[in-house]
C-alpha cells in the first residue's frame, strides 16, 4: 500500500550552544560538532530511533542522573550526512527482477573477489541508511522502483538484539512503508533546510560573540564550511550512478553461488 500521508519525517534538536562540549584536549569548536544534539527517523508513525523507557533509565544510571533524551543523542550531522548519501546512492530505480534483491537486509552471499561481485556488494550497501557508528542501531534500507507512473521508495526497518540486554527500542521489530518517491525527497529537504537553517544561526552567534574563553574556534572556516555544506544536497541530487545492472545480477549469482558452496563444505 502506498502511504500519502506523511510516512517518512527526520526530526532533530540541537544542545543549546553553551552546552555544546568543545573537542581535543585543548578545547576546540568546529562546525561538525556544533551539531551536537539528538535526532530521531518517523516511519509509518513509528519513532524508529526512540530508546524504550527501560534504556532510558539505564543510559541514566550510566550517566550519574544526568537526563538522557528518548533518542538517539549525537551529532546530528550524521544523520545529515549519510541521508544525503542515500540521494546520492540509492534513488537509481531498481530493475523489477532486483527487487526482492533490494529488499533482502541479509542477503545470503560470501564474498568472492570478482569484479562483478564488487558491483553487486556495492549496489546493496548503498541502500542503507549508516548507522553503525551507533550502539546496536536498528538495519534501515530503502530503494526504489518506477512502475508505469508509480515511482516509488520503499524504506524497511529491522532492530538487532543487544547481546549486553542494555539497548532496545520502543517501536516495533520490524516494518516496511512504500512512499512516494517525492515526498521521500522533500523529508530529506526538510532534514537539509532545517539544519542548514540552524548552523547558520549558531555560526552567526558565534561570529557576533566569538568561542568561549579557553575554546579555541575559527568561525570563518566554520561559515566557509557551512557554505560548502550547503551544496550539498544539490550535488547528490545531480549524482547519475549509471549502475551496471547487468555487472550487478552476474556479481549476485556469484555470491550467491559461494554462499551455497560455503555451507555444503560446513554440513
Amino acid at each position: 500500500m502506498i502511504h500519502t500521508a506523511s510516512a517518512i519525517r527526520f526530526r532533530f534538536g540541537l544542545t543549546p550552544l553553551d552546552e555544546v562540549k568543545p573537542w581535543g584536549a585543548e578545547p576546540k569548536l568546529h562546525w561538525f560538532g556544533l551539531t551536537a544534539g539528538w535526532y530521531c527517523v518517523d516511519i509509518d508513525g513509528h519513532e524508529v530511533l526512540r530508546y524504550s523507557e527501560r534504556t532510558v533509565r539505564e543510559l541514566r544510571s550510566d550517566h550519574d542522573g544526568d537526563r538522557v533524551h528518548p533518542y538517539v543523542d549525537h551529532f546530528v550531522v550524521r544523520l545529515w550526512e549519510d541521508v544525503i548519501a542515500l540521494v546520492s546512492g540509492a534513488m537509481e530505480p531498481v530493475p523489477h527482477d532486483l527487487v526482492d534483491l533490494a529488499a533482502d537486509n541479509s542477503p545470503d552471499w560470501t564474498w568472492i573477489d570478482a569484479p562483478e561481485a564488487d558491483a553487486a556488494l556495492t549496489w546493496h550497501g548503498e541502500g542503507y541508511l549508516y548507522t553503525d557508528y551507533l550502539r546496536v542501531a536498528p538495519t534501515i534500507r530503502l530503494w526504489r522502483t518506477v512502475v508505469g507512473e508509480e515511482d516509488t521508495v520503499t524504506v524497511g526497518w529491522e532492530h538487532r538484539a543487544d547481546p549486553e540486554g542494555v539497548i532496545e527500542f520502543a517501536g516495533p521489530q520490524a516494518g516496511r512503508v512504500t512512499l512516494p518517491t517525492s515526498e521521500f525527497l522533500g523529508a530529506v529537504t526538510e532534514l537539509d533546510r532545517a539544519l542548514l537553517t540552524a548552523m547558520d544561526e549558531r555560526i552567526g552567534e558565534l561570529e557576533k560573540s566569538g568561542p568561549p574563553p579557553g575554546v579555541r574556534g575559527d568561525v570563518e572556516q566554520m561559515r566557509r564550511e557551512h557554505r560548502d555544506r550547503a551544496t550539498w544536497l544539490r550535488r547528490a541530487s545531480a549524482r547519475e550512478p549509471g549502475t551496471d545492472w547487468d555487472a550487478v545480477r552476474a556479481g549476485a549469482r556469484m555470491l550467491l553461488a559461494a554462499g551455497t558452496r560455503t555451507r555444503d563444505d560446513a554440513g
